[in-house]
């Protein structure tokens, strides 16, 4: 399948945006989620390394909160034994249990390998995107380092959204219309066609930027022109995606895939806009809760049916099985679920919100995953929800290396760190857009919610913010 479709190789389509029942290319002229079983044939199955289970040293790629709260997690498995992040950040430099290697650069492949080598490294766990499309998973097992993630070729699903969007209409998986360019006239003629509101996304990677929800022709056009001719986006956007706008509510999935075996985790809930109310430019994510009430029984096997075992098939069937967590974005309207997007490794800041909940051993999980055996997995009841603090100015520019202080006074709730950095005198300082995540556990998600703002006002960032309404949908639905 090519990774691309051009406007005039697109079939004509004589229905509108509203009754398109899969993703397609457009024409141009005009609770807990419960465990399913997979039904999978694992004929699929990537080749998996084989690893010891016990004393094994680990090293996490990646420096964001995501990657503070698998490290939280990895090291309370027994069978961790030295435990390095790299590069890391303030969070993950004081806990008492891991190392972090601020300068090795997971981009430097040989570098990666070398450390490894340096160190017994029997595992290696990839947190961002970024590093996955780069390709260090694919370098780290040449070398016969196990590592958990998706090969630069899966990893496309995310890396390329032409890619993934051709893959969902090729395979009959419910999306969003859409058609794809690189000519910023045949783009805006598409948009003329269709009228607004549109979606303009850039094809590849662009830290959760990248996409514009245009309630007008003229902002449509002006994100057209951002991407393709304005260079904003560097080389993410050299390519666009333009797609029918959808309604409904949102909701995040993820699951372990190892080739055509799926199997469920537990759904969430972002809050990607940057004000209360959803309101403002989109962001990385402003907070979230899991489980998202909206993700019913009904709706996760429909889900699971529709979206993630043709997924999975449709890898195998393009010659890019893939192996690791698959996190896939739902529309939900009514009783159906269309696919918004797929990124190839957990959402931040909802793998925050999931693994406080994770009671079983993530080390040992993720060993299974890699080497295809079953896993069970125990998920605590009780929901968490998480709020980013960010810097002043987030999603534009902002100011760094502001002090953050009152941490060691937070009760009640768990602060992972993402953009920060720490001092040869110990204290923290901001590094980046979204700086903590502080998530809590609470019998609902309102004493959740309670929990985690409490300690939100325990910390003092003067130069930082958040939003006030982490959890409405959920509270408002009692």
């Amino acid at each position: 399948m090519p990774a691309a479709h051009t406007a005039s190789a697109m079939p004509s389509m004589a229905q509108g945006f509203s009754s398109l029942p899969i993703a397609r290319p457009m024409r141009a002229s005009a609770g807990n989620a419960r465990p399913l079983q997979s039904r999978s044939h694992r004929r699929c199955r990537a080749t998996p390394l084989r690893v010891t289970a016990s004393g094994q040293n680990v090293l996490l790629l990646g420096s964001g909160g995501r990657e503070h709260a698998l490290a939280w997690k990895l090291a309370q498995s027994p069978d961790c034994g030295r435990l390095f992040v790299a590069p890391g950040n303030a969070g993950t430099a004081l806990e008492p249990n891991m190392t972090t290697v601020s300068g090795l650069n997971p981009s430097n492949h040989k570098q990666v390998i070398d450390f490894c080598r340096g160190n017994g490294i029997q595992l290696v766990v990839v947190g961002p995107e970024q590093y996955l499309v780069e390709g260090v998973v694919d370098a780290l097992t040449e070398v016969g380092v196990a590592a958990f993630g998706p090969s630069a070729a899966a990893a496309a699903l995310e890396g390329s959204k032409a890619f993934m969007k051709g893959l969902t209409a090729k395979h009959g998986i419910p999306s969003a219309g859409y058609g794809v360019f690189t000519d910023p006239r045949e783009a805006k003629a598409f948009i003329r066609a269709h009228g607004a509101p549109i979606v303009v996304k850039t094809s590849g990677l662009a830290a959760g930027k990248g996409v514009t929800v245009a309630h007008s022709l003229e902002e449509a056009y002006e994100a057209v022109d951002a991407m393709l001719t304005g260079g904003a986006y560097g080389r993410a956007g050299e390519e666009v995606v333009v797609e029918e706008f959808l309604t409904g509510e949102e909701a995040s999935f993820f699951a372990f895939v190892d080739g055509e075996t799926v199997i469920p985790l537990v759904g969430a809930q972002d809050h990607k806009a940057v004000g209360e109310g959803d309101t403002g430019p989109n962001t990385g994510g402003m907070g979230s809760y899991s489980p998202a009430p909206v993700l019913t029984p009904q709706l996760v096997d429909q889900a699971m049916q529709t979206i993630m075992y043709p997924t999975a098939r449709g890898m195998c069937s393009e010659g890019r099985p893939f192996r690791g967590v698959l996190f896939a974005g739902f529309m939900i309207e009514g009783s159906q679920v269309k696919l918004l997007e797929h990124n190839v490794r957990f959402g931040d800041p909802e793998c925050q919100s999931l693994m406080v909940r994770l009671r079983s051993d993530l080390l040992s999980t993720l060993h299974s995953v890699i080497q295809g055996e079953p896993i069970t997995l125990d998920w605590d009841p009780r929901p968490s929800l998480t709020v980013v603090m960010a810097a002043k100015g987030y999603p534009g520019s902002y100011r760094k290396d502001q002090p953050i202080m009152g941490l060691e006074s937070v009760t009640g709730a768990k602060v992972f760190h993402a953009g920060t950095r720490l001092l040869e005198d110990r204290r923290v300082v901001s590094a980046g857009g979204r700086v903590l995540g502080v998530t809590a556990l609470g019998d609902d998600v309102q004493s959740a919610q309670r929990a985690a703002y409490s300690a939100v006002d325990a910390i003092s960032f003067p130069d930082g913010f958040c939003r006030r309404d982490i959890g409405w949908r959920a509270i408002a639905r009692g």
